[in-house]
């Protein structure tokens, strides 16, 4: 979503509740935690929001189910490059050379 985009949810908010902080400087802000939400989804949950609370919506009503959705595929993407990064690091080692463990435990004097 665009900063623009933010700032005309954030105008539809404030005309169904008086007290919402519309200003700049709140866009701006929570623009960071809207800039990777598409702005049609964000408009369908502020709609369905105004429809069913009396309490302006926060980033995380703003966002809705899609937003969770969004985290659990970023956060499963991460834990699949990990496992891959780690599977690399599998086939690439190897064990010691021999007589290697041995030679670490008479230099600490253990036999």
């Amino acid at each position: 979503m665009e900063i623009v985009e933010v700032a005309q949810l954030y105008k539809h908010i404030a005309k169904y509740y008086p007290a919402f902080d519309a200003s700049v400087d709140r866009v701006k802000a929570d623009h960071k935690y809207l800039q990777d939400f598409p702005f049609e989804v964000a408009q369908e949950n502020v709609d369905e929001h105004i429809r069913t609370s009396k309490y302006p919506p926060n980033i995380a009503e703003i966002r809705g189910r899609l937003g969770e959705q969004i985290e659990r595929d970023r956060m499963k993407s991460l834990t699949e490059e990990y496992f891959a990064e780690r599977a690399r690091a599998k086939q690439e080692a190897c064990p010691p050379p021999p007589g290697w463990k041995e030679s670490i435990y008479a230099k600490l004097g253990r036999a």
